[in-house]
Protein backbone atom coordinates (compact mmCIF):
# COMPACT_ATOMS: atom_id res chain seq x y z
CA UNK A 1 0.00 0.00 0.00
CA UNK A 2 1.39 3.38 -1.04
CA UNK A 3 2.37 5.80 1.72
CA UNK A 4 0.05 8.77 2.06
CA UNK A 5 1.93 12.03 1.57
CA UNK A 6 1.97 14.46 4.48
CA UNK A 7 1.97 17.43 2.10
CA UNK A 8 1.08 17.76 -1.57
CA UNK A 9 0.37 20.21 -4.36
CA UNK A 10 -1.85 19.39 -7.30
CA UNK A 11 -1.39 21.46 -10.46
CA UNK A 12 -0.89 24.70 -8.55
CA UNK A 13 -0.57 27.88 -10.60
CA UNK A 14 0.09 31.38 -9.32
CA UNK A 15 -0.15 34.66 -11.21
CA UNK A 16 0.29 38.31 -10.31
CA UNK A 17 -1.40 40.47 -12.88
CA UNK A 18 -0.19 39.16 -16.22
CA UNK A 19 2.90 37.49 -14.76
CA UNK A 20 2.79 33.71 -14.26
CA UNK A 21 4.95 32.77 -11.26
CA UNK A 22 4.00 29.07 -10.97
CA UNK A 23 2.52 26.92 -13.72
CA UNK A 24 0.70 23.68 -12.81
CA UNK A 25 3.24 22.54 -10.22
CA UNK A 26 2.55 19.17 -8.58
CA UNK A 27 4.55 17.25 -5.99
CA UNK A 28 4.16 15.05 -2.92
CA UNK A 29 6.19 15.08 0.28
CA UNK A 30 6.41 11.86 2.29
CA UNK A 31 6.31 11.85 6.10
CA UNK A 32 9.74 12.18 7.70
CA UNK A 33 11.74 13.09 4.61
CA UNK A 34 13.82 16.10 3.63
CA UNK A 35 12.37 17.36 0.36
CA UNK A 36 14.47 20.03 -1.35
CA UNK A 37 13.35 22.54 -3.97
CA UNK A 38 16.07 24.04 -6.16
CA UNK A 39 16.23 26.25 -9.22
CA UNK A 40 17.65 29.54 -10.52
CA UNK A 41 16.73 32.88 -8.99
CA UNK A 42 13.17 33.76 -9.94
CA UNK A 43 12.19 30.13 -10.57
CA UNK A 44 9.30 30.30 -8.08
CA UNK A 45 10.79 28.46 -5.12
CA UNK A 46 9.83 30.92 -2.38
CA UNK A 47 6.42 31.36 -4.00
CA UNK A 48 5.78 27.65 -3.37
CA UNK A 49 6.55 28.09 0.34
CA UNK A 50 4.32 31.17 0.43
CA UNK A 51 1.48 29.15 -1.09
CA UNK A 52 1.97 26.29 1.37
CA UNK A 53 2.09 28.72 4.32
CA UNK A 54 -1.02 30.55 3.16
CA UNK A 55 0.61 33.89 2.38
CA UNK A 56 -0.26 33.51 -1.32
CA UNK A 57 -3.48 32.00 -2.66
CA UNK A 58 -2.97 29.98 -5.86
CA UNK A 59 -4.74 31.07 -9.04
CA UNK A 60 -5.52 27.41 -9.70
CA UNK A 61 -4.86 23.98 -8.20
CA UNK A 62 -5.15 22.49 -4.73
CA UNK A 63 -2.95 21.83 -1.71
CA UNK A 64 -3.28 19.13 0.94
CA UNK A 65 -1.79 18.66 4.41
CA UNK A 66 -2.25 15.35 6.25
CA UNK A 67 -5.02 14.40 3.84
CA UNK A 68 -7.02 17.63 4.32
CA UNK A 69 -7.31 20.32 1.69
CA UNK A 70 -5.75 23.59 2.88
CA UNK A 71 -5.97 25.66 -0.31
CA UNK A 72 -8.20 28.24 1.37
CA UNK A 73 -7.16 27.71 4.99
CA UNK A 74 -5.84 30.80 6.80
CA UNK A 75 -2.11 31.06 7.66
CA UNK A 76 -2.74 30.98 11.43
CA UNK A 77 -4.88 27.87 11.10
CA UNK A 78 -2.18 26.16 9.04
CA UNK A 79 0.34 27.01 11.77
CA UNK A 80 -1.95 25.46 14.39
CA UNK A 81 -2.26 22.35 12.21
CA UNK A 82 1.52 21.91 12.23
CA UNK A 83 3.10 23.96 9.43
CA UNK A 84 6.02 26.13 10.57
CA UNK A 85 8.33 28.37 8.57
CA UNK A 86 11.75 29.98 8.67
CA UNK A 87 12.53 32.86 6.34
CA UNK A 88 15.41 33.80 4.06
CA UNK A 89 15.46 37.25 5.67
CA UNK A 90 15.46 36.78 9.43
CA UNK A 91 12.04 37.63 10.91
CA UNK A 92 12.80 38.02 14.61
CA UNK A 93 12.06 40.76 17.16
CA UNK A 94 15.55 42.21 17.49
CA UNK A 95 14.91 44.07 20.75
CA UNK A 96 13.57 41.00 22.55
CA UNK A 97 15.64 38.26 24.17
CA UNK A 98 16.35 34.93 22.54
CA UNK A 99 14.07 33.17 25.02
CA UNK A 100 11.13 35.51 24.45
CA UNK A 101 11.46 35.24 20.68
CA UNK A 102 11.38 31.45 20.91
CA UNK A 103 8.34 31.45 23.23
CA UNK A 104 6.40 33.47 20.67
CA UNK A 105 6.56 30.46 18.37
CA UNK A 106 4.26 28.48 20.65
CA UNK A 107 1.39 30.97 20.62
CA UNK A 108 -0.59 29.00 18.01
CA UNK A 109 -0.95 26.11 20.48
CA UNK A 110 -1.89 27.99 23.66
CA UNK A 111 -5.50 27.27 24.61
CA UNK A 112 -6.22 29.23 27.78
CA UNK A 113 -8.38 32.33 27.51
CA UNK A 114 -7.26 35.85 28.28
CA UNK A 115 -8.81 36.10 31.79
CA UNK A 116 -7.11 32.92 32.98
CA UNK A 117 -3.84 33.94 31.42
CA UNK A 118 -3.94 37.38 33.04
CA UNK A 119 -4.65 35.90 36.46
CA UNK A 120 -2.11 33.12 35.89
CA UNK A 121 -4.46 30.48 37.29
CA UNK A 122 -4.82 26.76 36.73
CA UNK A 123 -4.64 25.85 33.08
CA UNK A 124 -2.68 28.99 32.16
CA UNK A 125 0.01 28.16 34.71
CA UNK A 126 0.22 24.55 33.53
CA UNK A 127 0.54 25.69 29.93
CA UNK A 128 3.31 28.09 30.84
CA UNK A 129 5.20 25.33 32.66
CA UNK A 130 4.81 22.95 29.73
CA UNK A 131 5.98 25.67 27.35
CA UNK A 132 9.01 26.42 29.50
CA UNK A 133 9.89 22.73 29.58
CA UNK A 134 9.60 22.48 25.78
CA UNK A 135 11.62 25.61 25.08
CA UNK A 136 14.27 25.46 27.77
CA UNK A 137 14.93 21.75 28.11
CA UNK A 138 14.38 20.57 24.57
CA UNK A 139 14.76 23.32 21.98
CA UNK A 140 17.44 25.51 23.59
CA UNK A 141 19.56 22.53 24.59
CA UNK A 142 19.00 20.83 21.25
CA UNK A 143 20.21 23.86 19.26
CA UNK A 144 23.05 24.60 21.73
CA UNK A 145 22.01 28.19 22.46
CA UNK A 146 21.82 28.09 26.27
CA UNK A 147 24.63 30.69 26.73
CA UNK A 148 22.71 33.32 24.71
CA UNK A 149 19.17 32.69 25.96
CA UNK A 150 18.92 36.04 27.79
CA UNK A 151 20.65 38.16 25.15
CA UNK A 152 18.80 40.52 22.81
CA UNK A 153 18.54 38.98 19.36
CA UNK A 154 19.84 42.15 17.71
CA UNK A 155 23.18 41.76 19.49
CA UNK A 156 23.86 38.30 18.05
CA UNK A 157 25.96 37.24 15.08
CA UNK A 158 24.03 36.39 11.92
CA UNK A 159 24.51 32.63 12.22
CA UNK A 160 23.15 32.61 15.78
CA UNK A 161 20.14 34.68 14.72
CA UNK A 162 19.34 32.06 12.09
CA UNK A 163 19.56 29.40 14.80
CA UNK A 164 17.17 31.36 17.03
CA UNK A 165 14.70 31.63 14.18
CA UNK A 166 14.88 27.86 13.76
CA UNK A 167 14.27 27.49 17.51
CA UNK A 168 11.16 29.66 17.27
CA UNK A 169 9.83 27.52 14.42
CA UNK A 170 10.44 24.35 16.47
CA UNK A 171 8.50 25.91 19.37
CA UNK A 172 5.46 25.76 17.09
CA UNK A 173 5.74 21.94 17.35
CA UNK A 174 5.59 21.49 13.57
CA UNK A 175 4.81 18.36 11.66
CA UNK A 176 6.27 19.98 8.55
CA UNK A 177 9.00 22.61 8.70
CA UNK A 178 9.37 24.94 5.70
CA UNK A 179 12.90 26.36 5.43
CA UNK A 180 13.79 29.17 3.02
CA UNK A 181 17.57 29.19 2.43
CA UNK A 182 18.62 28.28 5.98
CA UNK A 183 22.38 28.53 5.29
CA UNK A 184 22.35 31.63 3.07
CA UNK A 185 25.06 34.08 4.15
CA UNK A 186 26.70 31.64 6.56
CA UNK A 187 30.38 30.74 6.72
CA UNK A 188 31.56 27.13 6.37
CA UNK A 189 31.38 26.33 10.09
CA UNK A 190 27.90 27.84 10.51
CA UNK A 191 26.69 25.99 7.41
CA UNK A 192 27.98 22.68 8.75
CA UNK A 193 26.26 23.28 12.10
CA UNK A 194 22.93 24.17 10.48
CA UNK A 195 23.05 21.12 8.17
CA UNK A 196 23.67 18.93 11.24
CA UNK A 197 20.72 20.47 13.09
CA UNK A 198 18.43 19.93 10.08
CA UNK A 199 19.39 16.26 9.91
CA UNK A 200 18.90 15.88 13.67
CA UNK A 201 15.45 17.51 13.45
CA UNK A 202 14.47 14.94 10.84
CA UNK A 203 16.07 11.90 12.45
CA UNK A 204 15.49 12.54 16.17
CA UNK A 205 12.19 14.43 16.09
CA UNK A 206 10.62 12.90 12.97
CA UNK A 207 9.77 16.30 11.51
CA UNK A 208 9.28 16.47 7.75
CA UNK A 209 11.31 19.25 6.11
CA UNK A 210 10.68 21.14 2.88
CA UNK A 211 13.84 23.03 2.06
CA UNK A 212 14.88 25.73 -0.41
CA UNK A 213 18.62 26.23 -0.69
CA UNK A 214 21.22 27.44 -3.21
CA UNK A 215 24.12 25.64 -1.53
CA UNK A 216 24.29 22.51 -3.69
CA UNK A 217 26.67 20.74 -1.31
CA UNK A 218 24.08 21.00 1.46
CA UNK A 219 21.27 19.87 -0.86
CA UNK A 220 23.20 16.84 -2.05
CA UNK A 221 24.35 15.90 1.45
CA UNK A 222 21.09 16.02 3.40
CA UNK A 223 18.12 15.74 1.00
CA UNK A 224 16.14 12.57 0.39
CA UNK A 225 14.52 13.92 -2.77
CA UNK A 226 14.93 17.04 -4.87
CA UNK A 227 12.47 18.91 -7.12
CA UNK A 228 13.84 21.33 -9.70
CA UNK A 229 11.96 24.42 -10.90
CA UNK A 230 12.70 26.68 -13.84
CA UNK A 231 10.54 29.67 -14.83
CA UNK A 232 7.77 28.50 -12.50
CA UNK A 233 7.58 24.99 -13.95
CA UNK A 234 8.68 21.69 -12.49
CA UNK A 235 11.31 20.19 -14.79
CA UNK A 236 12.58 17.24 -12.75
CA UNK A 237 12.26 15.34 -9.46
CA UNK A 238 14.25 12.51 -7.92
CA UNK A 239 17.15 11.65 -5.65
CA UNK A 240 20.06 14.08 -5.33
CA UNK A 241 22.20 11.70 -7.38
CA UNK A 242 19.61 11.57 -10.16
CA UNK A 243 19.35 15.36 -10.26
CA UNK A 244 23.11 15.82 -10.52
CA UNK A 245 23.13 13.91 -13.82
CA UNK A 246 19.74 15.00 -15.20
CA UNK A 247 20.30 16.87 -18.50
CA UNK A 248 17.49 19.39 -17.94
CA UNK A 249 18.80 20.20 -14.47
CA UNK A 250 22.35 20.61 -15.71
CA UNK A 251 21.13 22.94 -18.44
CA UNK A 252 18.82 25.04 -16.26
CA UNK A 253 20.63 25.19 -12.93
CA UNK A 254 23.99 23.51 -12.61
CA UNK A 255 25.32 25.04 -15.83
CA UNK A 256 26.12 23.44 -19.13
CA UNK A 257 29.63 22.15 -19.64
CA UNK A 258 31.44 23.96 -22.39
CA UNK A 259 33.51 21.89 -24.72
Amino acid sequence: MAQQPILSMEEVSLSFGGLTVLSEVSFKVNPGEIFAIIGPNGAGKTSILNCIGGFYRPSAGRMFFQGKEITRTSPDRRAAMGLARTFQNIALFRGMTVLDNIKLGAHAHLKTGLPAALMYWGAAHREEMALRDLVEKKIIDFLEIEPIRKQAVGSLAYGLQKRVELARALAMRPKVLLMDEPVAGMNAEETEDMARFILDIQEEQGITIVLIEHDMNVIMDISDRVMVLNFGQKIAEGTPEQMQSHPEVIKAYLGEKKG
